[in-house]
């Protein structure tokens, strides 16, 4: 399988945060309201889940994920973890379920053509996913955790 390999790649991977960051407020209107955990419904499709994992004035960190039931178990994936820079309006993607973060993957900062290839993939996985994700319709609503 071919992958999109861009000249400027720092130029288009501005371009994908900020794209990611519109289309994840498209397709969670809600998502500054949500304290922790919402869960977003689609007719006849796998149910997605959302976990806020860090809120600072500035940026807010998320994870966002299909849920998949096998064998009595649920499976969280893609487990794709966000940070959204909210002044700057952009999504960047820290990690997902098959990938480790740039700075576990990456020790050597020197490394600068390696680490912007990698935040590249991750960044247009989230593009093309959060495409998917917006023509199914889900709608979210906060999970209400029951106290004993």
């Amino acid at each position: 399988m071919s992958f999109v390999n861009p000249v400027n790649k720092s130029f288009c991977l501005e371009q994908v945060c900020e794209s990611n960051y519109q289309k994840l407020l498209k397709l969670i209107p809600d998502l500054m309201t949500f304290e922790e955990t919402a869960i977003g419904l689609a007719p006849q499709h796998t149910t997605l889940h959302l976990e806020i994992i860090e809120r600072t004035p500035y940026t807010l960190t998320l994870e966002l994920s299909h849920c998949f039931h096998k064998n009595q178990h649920e499976l969280l994936e893609p487990a794709v973890r966000i940070r959204l820079y909210l002044d700057a309006q952009l999504a960047e993607v820290l990690s997902d379920h098959a990938r480790a973060g740039v700075a576990q993957v990456f020790k050597d900062p020197g490394l600068s053509l390696e680490i912007m290839n990698y935040k590249w993939r991750l960044n247009y996985f989230l593009q093309k996913w959060l495409d998917h994700c917006l023509k199914k319709d889900y709608l979210f609503s906060a999970i209400i955790e029951a106290v004993a």
